[in-house]
């Protein structure tokens, strides 16, 4: 495998160009005017080059809605968004409640070698909250799965969940929470509040997401565990979260690009691409996840990318699926939403979509510091670019954006996986070029 030579890119958006030479999979040198050699030259143009982006929450729909995704069409996107590694969460059909499953994606992923794909392992057997799966014998497999999720559903019995941090914390892997109490959301399909009274739309309270971010706290400080909040949405869940971590309680939490963008004011138009699960919150909920994300208390980005068939969401609102697409334009609403208004800098960018995910994953070659002798993982970023979003454009089987037709700031240029491109100038790398360099 020949180097890749990295010319004139500025290191987390500062200080003066360099190059970066790549090979055998790391960092090997950085510097100005660096010899070129027989590598393969990548012209950086200028543009920031940051470390690649880590995914704790992705849906990939394989096995089981193969029409809707692949784990091949989401690595394609993944690697497009500048993801470097995504969390396959567990509900696909049949669930990953088995070391068969989990294995299988696992492998799956490696073959196709745009992007690493983890597989996350259900909490319980099926996803039904009554007992736990065989989370021991997933982390032993050859997936060595370390985190698990019931996402899409919450354990909602504080017993299983118990039990289930406690044999986390022995087995040193991470559980990740679906926060939503379902006594208090049956038939909700969207934030309670006046708009979803005024649009005769059934509600879904904040509390039924911060009730379980305060009880699992407490779980988590009693089993001496560690707990991840998935996709935190309201401005109450940021103040538990704090407070959490103010008593030393090992809890970390993301937020989703559309929840620092959207609210619930696009419910007007009754379109389901707007339906997702937790709902849309209101303006203020929006305003206070922004400043927890750039003061730290939530610690990263995670997409939440879910795919849905047309016929799943070209339907009536209450009857259709929740979910988003998020994988492609997860940088620039981030750019649009932290960036620009000087929420973060480009190194704050790093830090919540690359190295706070990779620590909370436990991963020791993503999320890495651009520097010499570290692993090649990292993404090119044209900031100054700007782009139109159509769903029909982008990489996934499905096309249920939220951000059709908006036009975006910012957009990934090349993505680098281990030394070897996956994708650039918005086009995935050809298989055959991949396959073989692990």
């Amino acid at each position: 495998m020949n180097d890749v030579l990295i010319r004139n890119v500025r290191l987390y958006g500062a200080g003066d160009a360099v190059d970066v030479r790549l090979g055998e999979g790391e960092i090997r040198e950085i510097g100005p005017s660096l010899d070129a050699g027989d590598a393969e030259i990548l012209d950086g143009a200028g543009k920031y080059l940051l470390p690649g982006f880590v995914d704790l929450h992705t849906h990939l729909r394989e096995p089981g809605r193969e029409d809707t995704e692949t784990i091949e069409s989401g690595s394609a996107a993944a690697a497009l968004g500048g993801y470097t590694a995504v969390f396959a969460m567990a509900n696909t059909t049949p669930v990953a409640d088995s070391v068969v499953v989990t294995d299988h994606v696992w492998r799956r992923g490696r073959e196709i070698g745009l992007v690493d794909v983890y597989p996350v392992g259900a909490v319980t057997v099926g996803l039904a909250g009554k007992q736990l799966a065989e989370m021991g014998t997933m982390a032993a497999g050859e997936a060595r799965v370390r985190m698990f999720s019931d996402d899409g559903h919450c354990v909602y019995d504080p017993l299983i969940m118990r039990r289930a941090l406690e044999y986390a914390n022995s087995l040193g892997v991470l559980i990740a929470q679906h926060a939503e109490e379902p006594r208090l959301t049956q038939g909700a399909v969207a934030h309670e509040g006046p708009n979803a009274a005024r649009l005769g739309l059934a509600g879904w309270p904040r509390a039924a997401e911060e009730s379980i971010v305060a009880r699992d706290a407490l779980l988590a400080r009693d089993a001496g565990a560690r707990v991840h909040i998935c996709h935190a949405s309201t401005a109450g869940t940021v103040e538990l979260v704090k407070w959490a971590k103010g008593q030393g309680i090992s809890i970390t939490a993301e937020v989703t690009p559309h929840h620092l963008l959207l609210d619930d004011s696009r419910l007007e138009t009754y379109d389901a691409v707007n339906k997702v699960n937790p709902p849309l919150r209101e303006a203020s909920d929006a305003e206070a996840l922004r400043t927890a994300l750039a003061e730290g208390v939530i610690d990263c980005v995670a997409t939440d990318h879910a795919p849905h068939a047309e016929q799943d969401k070209c339907c009536e609102f209450a009857a259709a699926r929740p979910g988003m697409l998020g994988l492609e334009t997860a940088l620039s609403v981030i750019v649009q939403t932290m960036v620009a208004p000087g929420l973060l800098d480009w190194r704050g960018v790093a830090r919540v979509m690359s190295e706070n995910p990779a620590r909370i994953a436990g991963l020791d070659d993503q999320g890495r510091p651009i520097a010499v002798g570290e692993p090649a993982n990292l993404v090119l970023i044209d900031p100054d670019s700007t782009w139109t979003v159509h769903g029909r454009e982008l990489a996934s089987i499905s096309e249920n954006t939220p951000f059709e037709s908006m036009t975006l700031p910012a957009r990934v240029s090349a993505t680098i996986l281990r030394g070897r491109i996956t994708a650039r100038d918005g086009k995935p790398e050809p298989r055959d070029e991949i396959t073989g360099a692990f």
